[in-house]
């Protein structure tokens, strides 16, 4: 999910480290306590139970977004076709 809005201070675990996130239109905030680097704006962020665990710049993320999207096609098609068989 892509960083819109940061909250709060990466050396300072009082200041509530939120981060906002937007996926297609759908905006949600997640914490920041345990990610394994401070994000800036625009990068994203693989989420696991509302705690950002990873960060990625936004090359990365359009890489990685193709490549799922990429595997998802496959699964559908392979899934078509069994269905036909």
């Amino acid at each position: 999910m892509k960083v819109i809005e940061i909250q709060g201070d990466p050396d300072d675990f009082l200041s509530g480290q939120i981060a906002l996130v937007d996926a297609d239109g759908i905006r949600k905030e997640t914490r920041l306590d345990i990610v394994d680097r401070w994000p800036d704006l625009g990068d994203y962020l693989i989420i696991h139970a509302g705690f950002a665990i990873h960060t990625l710049d936004p090359q990365e993320a359009e890489t990685n977004i193709r490549l799922m999207r990429e595997m998802a096609e496959k699964v559908e098609a392979a899934e078509a076709v069994e269905q036909r068989t």
